[in-house]
């Protein structure tokens, strides 16, 4: 009997991370937009229709490339995941690493020599 104080949709959300973060590492090699693209999180919803990758990268153009691939992550979400249906995925920056960077700024200021 599966252990039910972990939920199903937080299982499905490390697994798709796992894969897609496993499908961008092979793509950046042909697509230099996705080199330095972190996937951070994904939350799927409860109905397991849609799920928002969330991801971590300094560079140009990823929002645009992970858009470009989105096919190609489904279809691997596809193959590699036994779900009833395969999640239509969108992207986000994720919110926590643009919070860090905002509070780590803004210690700087306070107390540059502390920090270094």
């Amino acid at each position: 009997m599966p252990d039910r104080r972990y939920p199903r949709t937080a299982r499905v959300n490390q697994v798709l991370r796992e894969v897609i973060a496993d499908v961008l590492e092979r793509v950046s090699d042909q697509d230099d937009r996705l080199a330095l693209v972190t996937v951070t999180s994904v939350h799927v919803d409860a109905d397991l229709r849609r799920a928002t990758v969330f991801y971590a990268s300094r560079q140009e153009g990823v929002a645009d490339a992970l858009k470009d691939q989105r096919v190609r992550l489904q279809a691997a979400i596809g193959r590699q995941v036994r779900l009833k249906r395969t999640p239509q995925l969108s992207f986000e920056p994720d919110p926590a690493v643009f919070s860090g960077e905002q509070v780590e700024s803004i210690l700087r200021r306070i107390r540059p020599h502390d920090l270094d």
